[in-house]
Formats: C-alpha cells, sequence, structure tokens
C-alpha cells in the first residue's frame, strides 16, 4: 500500500496487519459509527505520550476504514525532519504501547487494523508556528487576512514569498515587493510550492513512495472505493 509522506514504515512483520481478539472481527454491518471519535480521542491519549516520549510531534492522527479493517494513520515531525530509521523506532514504540493498552483495558480498535506511521508530506498546510519555523527557506503561497490598520490594504489577499525566519509569534516573508512580517492571527493556511529549480535540495524523504520491511513497494490502498469512513 502507498503510504503518504516524506517518511513511512507499516507495523508488523512486512507491514501484515495487526488483529485484535479474533472473536470480535470486523465492525458488524449497520452497526453506529458514533463512536469513531471517542476510539481516536482513546488512540490520541495512548499514542501522544509515546511520540512526545521519543522525542517527535503528534500532527495528526485519524482512523479510517477500509473494507473489513480499519486504519490508523499516525504523522510525526520534528525540528530537522525525520527519516526512515526515526519512523520505524516510532513505529514499533507506538505498537508496543497500543499492545500494552489492549492487555490492560481491551480493545482500542475493534478488529483488524492497519497502523501507519509517517511524517507530514510537502503538501500538508502550515497551520502552527513550529510548521512554519521547520519551512524556513521554502517558497510558501498563504493568504494574508485584511486588517483595520490603514497602512494595510483592505481584504484578503494571496502571498507568495520565501519564509526567511519564524518564531512563536510572527513569520517573515521575502516577496518580490521585499520583506513583510505577519502575525499568525493574520496568516490563513500555508502552502509549500513545489519549485523545480531546487529539486536537488528535498530530502530523499521527501519522496519516499512507500515499502514495506523488505523493501518490496506496498500496493496503494488509498483507492475512494475501499475507504468507508474517516475520522479527523
Amino acid at each position: 500500500m502507498t503510504q503518504r509522506g516524506r517518511a513511512t514504515r507499516p507495523t508488523g512483520p512486512a507491514g501484515r496487519t495487526r488483529r485484535t481478539d479474533g472473536s470480535r472481527g470486523g465492525d458488524r454491518a449497520g452497526a453506529p459509527r458514533t463512536d469513531l471519535a471517542a476510539r481516536r480521542a482513546r488512540l490520541r491519549e495512548v499514542i501522544e505520550p509515546v511520540v512526545t516520549r521519543e522525542g517527535y510531534d503528534l500532527e495528526d492522527l485519524s482512523v479510517s476504514r477500509a473494507g473489513r479493517r480499519h486504519v490508523v494513520r499516525v504523522i510525526v515531525d520534528a525540528d530537522g525532519g525525520i527519516n526512515l530509521d526515526a519512523v520505524a523506532d516510532v513505529s514499533r514504540a507506538v505498537s508496543a504501547a497500543l499492545d500494552a493498552a489492549e492487555e490492560a483495558g481491551g480493545d482500542i480498535v475493534a478488529g483488524e487494523y492497519q497502523l501507519e506511521v509517517s511524517s507530514p508530506g510537502v503538501d500538508r498546510p502550515l497551520t502552527l508556528p513550529r510548521h512554519w519555523r521547520r519551512n524556513v527557506g521554502r517558497l510558501v503561497k498563504v493568504t494574508v487576512r485584511g486588517t483595520a490598520a490603514p497602512e494595510q490594504p483592505a481584504g484578503d489577499r494571496q502571498v507568495t514569498g520565501r519564509v526567511v525566519a519564524a518564531d512563536g509569534e510572527r513569520v517573515a516573508l521575502e516577496t518580490d515587493s521585499g520583506r513583510t512580517e505577519h502575525t499568525y492571527d493574520e496568516l490563513g493556511p500555508g502552502r509549500v510550492q513545489v519549485e523545480f529549480n531546487r529539486l536537488d535540495e528535498i530530502d530523499e524523504a521527501d519522496e519516499f513512495d512507500g515499502a514495506d520491511e523488505d523493501g518490496e513497494d506496498i500496493d496503494d490502498i488509498d483507492d475512494e472505493d475501499d475507504v468507508e469512513d474517516e475520522e479527523r
């Protein structure tokens, strides 16, 4: 299955699915799906402390259904990025924590599920100060919201510029019109722009498409016909 993001590693031998108590099987047809949010919250309670202890940030956690199984996707990142070896370490730690939580309190995800741990792709929006800080030097397109200040243009506008600095309060962009600074409240989600003349600067991990633990390609599961439901 094709794993999304710069780096990714499925858990289990050769990326096989994990299975909880076989007597439960998959979710029953027609069963209520109102527990998806609670399931995701319980997963976060188990996974986030593990990711933090390993020295990374939990950027996203989602639970989706693909046929009879669930897919638990965990996206992690850190200053300086995260490579395949680090993803594998985090994946093993998260898998062990899920096993321990299930032994102590029962199934967290009913039936079969696949755990996928990856780092963010370049198409992931920049929404937090740390996202901007980790993309200093990259070209970004962002919506700058209009302000009430008389020296600022009214109305929202699209700005494309290179991130030259970012801290906990504001980000500085170098645009065709010069350097501008904005607080995060003034910015919508930023989008990194692919620069074909700078592809040699992209990490190998940015181009990683997905492989199992034997180094073989993983078939794509992100088929719209297979994914029945997702909670983010």
